[in-house]
């Protein structure tokens, strides 16, 4: 395609200077020859020129091409490292926080995990006699707004007294006042 845009422009060039240095333009058919040869190299020089249109055009069309391709890579490289990195920290979070590991398992929604965050170690030490009855009053209705939400009783009291299933005393003693406050 190159070499038939070189060769057209050539012609065109040899046609259109040719007639005008080696012809006489007082004979007749000399002017027709000259004629014929300006319009032969006009057509040459079109051709030619579509020629070179359709050849940027094609480059453009491999520019684009070529950038699609690389874009795709690039992509597919990012969501790879992306996907990579969110791997590894689900597993550093997995390892590092057991506690958000079992309220997972539990499946605690995302505001019941933040409230039952908010129990402290202090409030889980304190002995029974010490809590005000407010205290007992709003764990009491804690716990029945979530049985009355079908909640469990391992995930009651685990929300409301802080205490995960087992056989340690605290659990025997939340599991108590849960049977006290619910009438089971």
């Amino acid at each position: 395609m190159q070499l038939k845009l070189w060769i057209l422009s050539g012609t065109a060039i040899a046609l259109w200077l040719a007639p005008l240095t080696a012809l006489d333009k007082k004979v007749g058919w000399h002017k027709s020859i000259q004629g014929l040869s300006l319009g032969a190299a006009i057509a040459c020089a079109v051709s030619a020129g579509n020629i070179a249109r359709k050849l940027a055009d094609e480059a453009e069309i491999e520019t684009i091409k070529t950038r699609a391709i690389t874009a795709d890579v690039v992509d597919e490289i990012a969501v790879s490292a992306y996907v990579s990195q969110q791997q590894r920290q689900q597993e550093a979070e997995a390892i590092l926080n057991p506690v958000e590991h079992l309220e997972r398992a539990l499946a605690l929604p995302d505001a019941e995990v933040e409230r039952s965050e908010l129990i402290t170690q202090k409030q889980l030490a304190e002995p029974e006699a010490e809590r005000s009855e407010n205290d007992e009053e709003r764990r009491a209705e804690r716990a029945l707004e979530l049985k009355a939400k079908g909640w469990g009783k391992a995930k009651i009291i685990l929300e409301v007294w802080g205490v995960t299933k087992g056989g340690s005393q605290k659990y025997k003693a939340a599991e108590a006042e849960y049977r006290r406050l619910t009438g089971d």
